[in-house]
Parts: C-alpha cells; structure tokens; sequence
C-alpha cells in the first residue's frame, strides 16, 4: 500500500537538477485520455498501479500536445512546432520528421547515455527517417501509425492477426514476437533498461505503445470482464487494453523498485493526444463515455484534443502528490531532456520553440511567464492547397484562454 504520507503532498522543492544526468523513461500511451484514468475520474475502469503512480508523482495539470499523434512526437522530439518538422498529418508522408530536425536522444547520446524505442514510431518508415538513424541504439517497432495499417507501411504479415505474435523490426532484422503486442514492448523494454543498469550505464527509455488505439482487441482474459458486464466488443477491447497497459506498468515499477534503480530514474507516464473511444453500449444501449468533462477528443483543437494527463516521479527527488498549473507541453521535452543531462546544445541545429521545465520540477511554484500556444489540426486533403485550410480546426492557448477559430 501507500500508506498516508505517500499520498499527502511532499515538498515540492528539489535541488538544482541541471546535470543530474538520471535515466529516463517515458511511457506513452496512444489515444488515451484524461478521461481514461480512474485517478482522473473515471467510475469503471479499474488502473490501480497507475493510480498509485498519480498519488506519488509531480502532475502537469494543463499540459498541452498536438490533437494527433504523429505531430506530437515531433514536437517531442524536436523541441519546436511539428509543422515546422513538416509534420502536418498521421498518414500520406506528411508524418515524415524532416531530416534536418536533430532530436533530443541524439543529443542525450553525446553525453553518454544510451537510448532505446520499444513500440511505435511513427515518423517515417523509409530508411533515413526510421529511428536507428534519428538517435535511437536500440529499436523494437512497428511500421505505420499502428500495427495493422499494412497500407499505410505496418509488416503485410500484421493485417492478419493484429496486435498478437507480430511483425516487427528490431534494428536492422524482421522479427517475429509472441504474445500480445502492449506486453511485448514491456518486456522488451524491461529486458534492455536491466542491461543498462547492470551496466551502469546512464539511458534514455521510450516505451510507445500503441494501445489503446483501434483496432480494440485486447487479451481475453482482459476483454471478457468487460463483456461479462454486457459491454459491447469496443469498449471491451479499449478498455481491457487501458487495464493490460496498467498491468504492465505496474510491473515496470516494481522491478525498478526491486533493482533499486528508483533513486535515480524519472519515470513519466503521458499519452499522446486527446481521447478516442467516447461512446459504447452497454446491455444494447448507447452509452457516453466518461471524458474527465471535455466535450471533444482526438482530433480536435478544442481543449478535449490537446490536454493530457502528464505524471512525473523521481523517488526522493521530484515531489509527491504535487500538481503543477503552469501551462507547459510537448515542445518542452527538448530542452528539459538535454539540460537534465547536461548536454550541451548543438552548434546549428533547429530554432527550439520550447522552454526547460526543470524550474517547475525543482520548485513547484516557480515564476512562469505566460505564453502562446499554437494548435492546428492540419489534416487538409491530398492535393488540396494547404493555404486555403489555414484558419481551420486551429486554436491558440494561453495560461488563461483558448481561442478557437470555428467558422472557417
């Protein structure tokens, strides 16, 4: 259990954290939103290892991504805007990180640590955008925007039994894995962050999954509670999916614990854009999703596309149970990445357009100057020119306000 100290607010002042060089992993879930939690809310779902994670950790109560997910991991890699990336949808090429972005595990890399990618890319499948060549040492992914999207760049072999026993890339060979695709990218990525603390070595751990997107298949074990209770086979497969990853995190964790490697590891849980899956049936009958009070989700530039859960722990280090308000988002891993390991920033690389949030983490009150932040759904059609969708489905966010152009 917790116990009660463990879930009242600890300080939430830490020292100067420029340098302190710990490892990081961040775990990111596709599609899922605030609304996908129990600790945010949720009456059904039933996420205890994550809601213990909540209790313990510093949250970032308004941060902000892209409405879709190939535009935020973009923004996080690169520290600026993913149109400037020329990232402007999920499919048709316009997902393609430009070349010349340097990303932030490539700068990690040249103070030494090592830098691993366990689950979904979705960047760029050619070769020279794929993320063994963007500052990534070790790669297990799938191709495409998720697995299955065999038109789209996802191994042919994955249309016929998506998400189980799939094809995937491991580095520079096709390998074939076994078992559910969320507790492979766990595995993986557990087998290797235990190379790197045998090692010694300082790492960098990304472990994007793709679930909870759709197609909704979970395990049975997972999806039949749900369908038990008379759900529908939609809501079964999301929502068991949401309780495998929850799983998953909770061994995560405890093998930290057990490795004694909490000390020194930020681990971050964050999803990648607003929430799908909003509404189901249950018993035959339509039923609204619970989505923590926003009326949009995925795909959206109102609040609903852009806001998502962002839970930061650093045992001893970061403080507990303590939320942060100021308004702070993707473009800000860059920055906060490089300085937290010290590293210097490269002669010429892209302009950032992020901030470092170490002030924030070493003190929970500290001076944060309002800014702007742009939204854009891009999405134009092919072909179309993109001048004339300019002004559509954009938004500009402030500490206090969101504008949101809706009449074009």
């Amino acid at each position: 259990g917790l116990g009660l100290l463990a879930v009242l607010p600890v300080s939430a002042t830490a020292a100067d954290l420029h340098g302190t060089k710990p490892n990081i992993i961040l775990v990111m879930t596709d599609d899922q939103g605030m609304g996908d939690l129990t600790s945010m809310g949720n009456p059904i779902l039933q996420t205890p290892h994550l809601d213990r994670f909540y209790a313990r950790s510093t949250r970032f109560t308004d941060f902000q991504v892209s409405p879709t997910c190939a535009p935020t991991r973009s923004a996080m890699m690169s520290g600026r805007a993913p149109f400037k990336n020329g990232v402007t949808h999920t499919i048709l090429q316009r997902e393609r990180m430009a070349l010349d972005t340097v990303t932030f595990p490539e700068v990690l890399k040249s103070v030494g640590y090592h830098t691993g990618l366990f689950g979904k890319w979705h960047l760029g499948d050619e070769t020279e955008y794929l993320p063994q060549n963007r500052g990534f040492d070790e790669v297990i992914m799938h191709g495409a925007g998720g697995i299955g999207q065999t038109g789209l760049g996802d191994f042919p072999a994955n249309g016929e039994n998506t998400y189980f026993d799939n094809v995937l890339l491991h580095n520079d060979t096709v390998v074939k894995s076994k078992g559910f695709c969320t507790d492979v990218f766990f595995q993986a990525g557990l087998g290797w962050i235990k190379q790197q603390h045998e090692a010694q070595t300082p790492y960098f751990a990304y472990i994007t999954l793709n679930a909870p997107h759709g197609p909704m298949l979970a395990p049975e074990r997972y999806r039949n509670k749900w369908l038990d209770q008379g759900w529908d086979a939609n809501t079964a497969g999301r929502y068991g999916m949401i309780e495998n990853i929850d799983d998953n995190f909770g061994l995560l964790i405890q093998k930290l614990r057990e490795w004694d490697a909490l000390e020194n590891t930020l681990v971050i849980f964050m999803t990648d854009n607003g929430q799908a899956g909003r509404a189901g049936k249950k018993d035959g009958k339509s039923v609204r999703h619970y989505t923590a009070g926003f009326k949009t989700g995925k795909g959206s530039p109102y609040e609903g596309g852009t806001h998502v859960p962002s839970f930061w722990y650093w045992e001893g280090v970061l403080g507990q149970g303590v939320d942060i308000n100021a308004l702070v988002a993707h473009i800000d891993f860059f920055k906060t990445m490089t300085e937290l390991a010290g590293a210097e920033m490269p002669a010429g690389i892209q302009a950032i357009d992020g901030r470092s949030i170490l002030p924030l983490l070493e003190n929970s009150n500290a001076a944060w100057e309002d800014r702007h932040l742009f939204i854009h759904k891009g999405r134009w059609p092919k072909g179309e020119d993109p001048e004339g969708w300019k002004f559509k489905d954009c938004a500009v966010r402030s500490q206090q306000w969101r504008f949101v152009n809706n009449t074009c």
